[in-house]
């Protein structure tokens, strides 16, 4: 019996070999009575039996029929298709592809047409670098995705493909440019932006011991809310994987949500599926398989407020978690994290605004239909205030520290 451990070296086994004499394709089969039974074997190529029995027909070997006619054969005889793999590669994505920058700004191109100016991004699927489209001088974050990944990583990443070739109309979420593959990897071409808000907020607290505006943060809010609202409405899709490393700025004012490698079609609402997106920030009905059949989109909302909290103050809501069982624990049997004004530092339509995201029993947790009839999205909304010379400000202060601007390390 082998060990535990599953190391084959322990294991004993008897082989029997068995020769075999090989006999002709074409030859006829070797035939023995059941006891009872004449001992002559049947002439197959009797008239009779031929006319009165289904012939069996020995397919060609496939391997010698044409790529574009490789089948598989039934016991028929007739071709049907073989099952597709659950990676396609979509039709319109080639070695050679096409970049569209606008309606009237489009592009042939390999990859040789591009310039790498270095990694600014790392994740589960591969690695996103900055590079420059030679011909046009337009910059771009090539998310380059390994052939190696598995059948559960490539279905997500097609879905992240899908989302943003449909996603160009809504001005914050990143902009997909075009895609193409060079040696089996993908490469997904999108704007580039300037940092993420991960990197933004902790370089704020941590090196100028200083804290976001609300009326950025607001900014932010009214953003992701607005973007995660287009996602479902519009492509009726949940983004799953809501946390600031996903949120990301540009010296321009632009806010934009970005990552959709575990965004899932709704079905009647509803998503199965549990093992999908990053734990820390992942709502109660989705850690606890007791606790409800599925979820919907106010999961997206529970992430929502972790996220604005984080944000807000400086620091994930939550101690470092040891085990699956003390998040377990904490998120689902605990109280949820609730933000307070902390004297005046928080208004109090921002603190209603996260504490409602946060409400545990995702029945009474609001969608965003709700959401944005709220105070504090309302105000947000109607605030005039510089977003692009805040961040550009921030942005020059980070270079000037040496920090770098782009995450490299996710969650």
């Amino acid at each position: 019996m082998a060990d535990q451990s599953g190391n084959p070296s322990n294991v004993r086994r008897n082989v029997l070999r068995m020769d075999i004499p090989r006999q002709p394709l074409h030859s006829t089969f070797g035939f023995k009575p059941l006891p009872g039974q004449n001992n002559t074997a049947p002439n197959i190529t009797d008239p009779t039996i031929m006319n009165n029995s289904r012939a069996m027909l020995l397919p060609r070997n496939p391997l010698e029929l044409p790529a574009e006619k490789l089948r598989a054969f039934n016991v028929k005889g007739k071709y049907t298709s073989f099952k597709e793999p659950k990676f396609r590669i979509p039709h319109q994505i080639q070695s050679t592809g096409k970049l569209k920058f606008s309606q009237n700004e489009k592009y042939e191109f390999t990859s040789e047409d591009l310039q790498d100016l270095g990694e600014i991004g790392r994740g589960g699927f591969g690695t996103v670098n900055k590079m420059v489209h030679k011909l046009s001088n337009h910059e771009l974050a090539v998310k380059r995705i390994r052939s190696t990944v598995d059948e559960k990583e490539q279905k997500q990443l097609l879905m992240d493909l899908e989302v943003v070739m449909r996603s160009n109309e809504c001005p914050y979420i990143v902009q997909f440019y075009g895609a193409l593959f060079k040696e089996g990897d993908c490469w997904i071409c999108m704007e580039v932006m300037d940092t993420s808000l991960d990197k933004f907020y902790k370089f704020i607290y941590e090196k100028l011991s200083d804290r976001i505006p609300e009326a950025i943060i607001g900014k932010i809010t009214v953003a992701t809310v607005l973007a995660l609202n287009y996602l479902k409405e519009e492509l009726k899709i949940i983004h799953r994987d809501v946390k600031p490393s996903n949120i990301l700025l540009d010296k321009h004012g632009n806010i934009k949500l970005c990552d959709f490698g575990i965004s899932g079609q709704l079905v009647d609402s509803i998503a199965k599926t549990r093992d999908a997106g990053c734990r820390p920030y992942m709502a109660p009905e989705r850690i606890d398989p007791q606790g409800c059949p599925g979820y919907d989109v106010r999961s997206d909302v529970w992430s929502l407020g972790i996220t604005l909290i984080e944000v807000a103050t400086g620091h994930f809501p939550y101690p470092r978690w040891s085990s699956v069982f003390d998040q377990l624990h904490q998120v689902v049997n605990g109280e949820p994290p609730q933000l307070s004004t902390n004297g005046n530092t928080f208004s109090q339509e921002f603190v209603q605004f996260v504490n409602t995201c946060l409400i545990k029993d995702e029945t009474k947790r609001p969608k965003y239909n709700k959401l944005m009839e709220m105070p504090f999205i309302q105000k947000a909304n109607s605030t005039n205030i510089d977003v692009a010379e805040y961040v550009s400000k921030i942005m020059d202060e980070m270079t000037n520290n040496g920090v770098s601007a782009f995450t490299t390390n996710l969650q």
